[in-house]
């Protein structure tokens, strides 16, 4: 059966020079710079081909429109006045959930196959274009079965329910459901990033740990469990809270679910614990040691939405471009626009090439890989964030009035955009991590460089920009110049990589516009650079 289409003669006027709709688009195959990475990290490029054409069909880009027009609604209580404390949610909000928890978002780095964090990476990336508030569920269970290693009798009914590739949302204690998923309680609203400032305590009763205190921020509360940080007399400790006991609720009380500017689908809340049980992970007092497995695997997927968020901007963008008409010719035709265009591609490629070398790291226990993991995650979820909000504006502003207005995916994408520069360490947050890691791990710093080194002899600009960085900053920089610092870092060892990797025209204007200074400070203020071959790379 064939849908009719759209009427365009109507009453008043005849609907013209509009773009037709986008139909189903097959994520993965029209993205060659992805193909490419996939190629060199290793990757499984066939799951990544179902799970790219599952999300791009036209059902599913309507059903992120839903899983974000509607929203999730909290239930404290049924009809009797009982207390439930859970999030109902919109059925396209678990559609999603079903899709990445099955095809492996969760499960594939743990499974042992070959190019894992990698496949698993590119599953972030195509995600975070259509629909990416279910993706903070499934990325802190894929986070969290590290951190459980630290207590191996805790790791043993955990680890296989959430490498599970069933997703079973059901209120019932973990031991008896097909799948888990894994959430994250940490910050409190005296502290924030200070998680040491932390006051929820956590004490000895009946046999138990039990925690009692405020969490400001507690990501998808109706996670089967949560890791969280609490005070006991030795000192800041991490434990495991789970969700649903044995015939009963946890005490975990939602006090509200936080009302957010993008992000909408995914029930970010506010919660207490009122004496809820906890189980220890890993050696009291040692919480951060323990927890910070965790935060190293999100801190990759926050490198790689920014990517797939600028991809899916610029992917409408081009749509637009090609097929509507100004001034007599198509837009994609005028040099202007293609300038503006060429431009963003350069944002979205090199966020994309860098985020999946270091996905790539990921994979490896060489002791080399690991410390560049370290460092080269920090880099690219600094960087790749701060081009992110740039980057969709101006795609919204490439469809003009349309692109303001919701019937478009571009204010979705623009109110995700600064999210993951804001999880899981902010800014100056990053970068001070960046000069702790630098001076406290001499191989993350010599691989780093082994990673820069590798790119020379090939552009004399780049060169001459690696050396201007090296005399300026012979060694760490003063700490009110770790944001200049990391830019430039983030910035080389991109052009590095694309130098490396790249067709010659991207990374030649990559590193004209980036680091030669041949150009201006806003969007498409370049010249001389190959823009037909950078355009190229957005139709895949």
């Amino acid at each position: 059966m064939t849908t009719p289409d759209p009427r365009a003669d109507l009453p008043t006027h005849r609907v013209e020079n509009q773009p037709p709709a986008r139909g189903d688009v097959d994520l993965f195959g029209t993205d060659a710079p992805l193909r490419e990475a996939v190629a060199r990290a290793g990757g499984q490029a066939e799951g990544l081909s179902d799970y790219g054409q599952t999300l791009g069909t036209t059902e599913m880009r309507e059903a992120g429109r839903d899983a974000n027009r509607y929203l999730p609604e909290l239930r404290l209580f049924d009809m009797g006045g009982r207390r439930l404390d859970e999030v109902r949610f919109h059925p396209a909000y678990h559609r999603f959930m079903e899709a990445g928890i099955g095809a492996g978002y969760a499960a594939l780095p743990w499974e042992g196959a070959k190019g894992a964090h990698a496949t698993h990476a590119a599953m972030v990336y195509l995600a975070s274009q259509i629909e990416p508030g279910s993706c903070c569920p499934m990325t802190m269970t894929y986070a969290a079965v590290p951190a459980l290693e630290a207590t191996p009798e805790i790791a043993a009914l955990w680890r296989p329910k959430l490498t599970a590739r069933s997703y079973d949302p059901r209120v019932l204690p973990v031991g008896e459901k097909t799948g888990a998923t894994l959430g994250m309680a940490m910050t409190e609203k005296q502290g924030g990033s200070d998680v040491r400032a932390n006051t929820t305590r956590a004490e000895r009763a009946d046999g138990h740990w039990r925690l009692t205190g405020h969490k400001w921020f507690c990501s998808a509360p109706m996670s089967d469990g949560f890791l969280t940080l609490a005070q006991t007399e030795k000192g800041l400790s991490c434990f495991l809270v789970p969700r649903w006991l044995e015939g009963e609720r946890n005490a975990i009380r939602i006090q509200r679910l936080k009302d957010k500017l993008g992000n909408r689908s995914n029930a970010s809340s506010e919660i207490e614990y009122e004496g809820a049980v906890a189980h220890l992970l890993g050696e009291e007092g040692r919480g951060v040691a323990t927890i910070i497995e965790m935060v190293h695997h999100t801190r990759l997927d926050t490198a790689l939405a920014p990517a797939g968020l600028m991809r899916a901007a610029i992917s409408e963008a081009h749509h637009w471009a090609t097929h509507r008409a100004a001034f007599q010719r198509r837009l994609i035709d005028q040099p202007l626009m293609r300038a503006v265009l060429a431009d963003l591609t350069l944002d979205w490629e090199g966020a994309l090439t860098l985020g999946m070398r270091v996905a790539e790291a990921f994979d490896s226990a060489r002791p080399e890989d690991r410390a560049f993991a370290r460092i080269g995650v920090a880099l690219a979820k600094y960087y790749g964030n701060k081009r992110c909000p740039v980057v969709t504006y101006e795609a919204m502003e490439v469809l003009g009035g349309i692109g303001y207005v919701e019937d478009t995916p571009m204010p979705m994408l623009y109110r995700e955009a600064p999210l993951n520069g804001i999880w899981e360490g902010s800014g100056n947050v990053i970068c001070l991590d960046i000069l702790r890691t630098l001076a406290k791990e001499p191989l993350a710093a010599e691989m780093l460089h082994a990673e820069l080194n590798a790119a020379r002899g090939t552009d004399p600009r780049y060169d001459a920009a690696l050396a201007d960085h090296l005399a300026r900053w012979p060694g760490l920089p003063p700490e009110a110049e770790a944001r200049w610092f990391a830019e430039r870092l983030a910035l080389l060892l991109t052009a590095s990589l694309l130098i490396r990797n790249a067709p010659a025209a991207v990374s030649d204007a990559f590193v004209a516009t980036r680091l030669a200074g041949e150009a201006g400070r806003t969007t498409g203020a370049m010249a001389g650079s190959d823009v037909s071959a950078i355009l190229n790379r957005i139709a895949g």
